[in-house]
């Protein structure tokens, strides 16, 4: 990852990729962007966006953050669905942090046309 790289791991500029989804000027057109861009937000500490796109059905309260975790790389494993010409789908990412990663099956759904995360379960 270039220093001018999105967090997420594509080679364009945050401002392009993930940004424009935080900002709002745009939504995530499929399920594995919307995993890329809510990586994104744990790597900015951006909780009002995770909330945002959280299913409705299973949003926490409220979301806090740790700000000494540091996150290192997001790897997408796989994806199933979630185009925009389905209504839900499941990407299986590793996002590693100082110190280890994280393995996880996420589902998601669309919720009037957008995308959003439901659920997701720990991989070993």
């Amino acid at each position: 990852m270039t220093s001018r790289s999105c967090p997420c791991g594509l080679p364009q500029a945050y401002e392009a990729c993930c940004g424009r989804y935080h900002s709002g000027s745009a939504a995530a057109p499929t399920a594995e962007a919307l995993m890329r861009s809510r990586y994104c937000a744990f790597v900015k500490g951006d909780a009002g966006y995770l909330l945002r796109t959280w299913h409705p059905r299973t949003r926490p309260g409220t979301l806090e953050l740790d700000p000494r975790m540091r996150w290192t790389g997001l790897e997408i494993l796989e994806t199933t669905d979630g185009s925009a010409f389905h209504a839900v789908g499941t990407v299986e990412f590793r996002a590693s942090y100082r110190g280890g990663s994280l393995h996880e099956r996420s589902r998601f759904e669309r919720v009037d046309g957008a995308w959003v995360y439901v659920d997701g379960e720990f991989v070993r």
